[in-house]
């Protein structure tokens, strides 16, 4: 079975974060280490973004900012669909804390809806995302 890396970037719809992953330096973390779950936005997702603003972040000057808002994507541990329950908070990498909400069987961690299930990997689940959370 594949990695968190490997299985985002052959998925066609999550290229942006697979960049992501690379720019920030998190490759070699997603790819040995685990698990994790990781609630990645789709590339109609970060397609919502003002114009400029991803491609600026992926600038290797800007590498230790990137990192930390891609950090805020993973947590630590596997979270499975079904185990995503209503009020449960999770805790990223980044020290943020992402808020679970589940009506009308769609779940949403901090706003952005789950798309499709779980993404399963050898060291973790992948998540996407309909939308990109705010890079704070």
């Amino acid at each position: 079975m594949s990695n968190i890396v490997e299985v985002v970037t052959s998925e066609k719809n999550l290229v942006s974060v697979g960049k992501g992953m690379r720019a920030a330096g998190l490759e070699e973390l997603l790819s040995k280490g685990g698990p994790y779950t990781v609630f990645a936005p789709t590339d109609i997702a970060f397609g919502k973004l003002h114009t400029g603003e991803w491609q600026e972040l992926l600038k290797p000057e800007n590498k230790a900012k990137l990192a930390g808002i891609m950090n805020n994507y993973v947590v630590k541990g596997k979270t499975a669909f079904k185990d995503l329950t209503h009020g449960k908070k999770l805790k990223t990498l980044g020290e943020k804390e992402l808020a679970v909400k589940v009506a009308d069987g769609h779940v949403d961690i901090d706003g952005a809806r789950i798309q499709g299930r779980d993404l399963e990997a050898s060291n973790g689940v992948i998540h996407a995302l309909d939308r990109v959370l705010p890079f704070k």
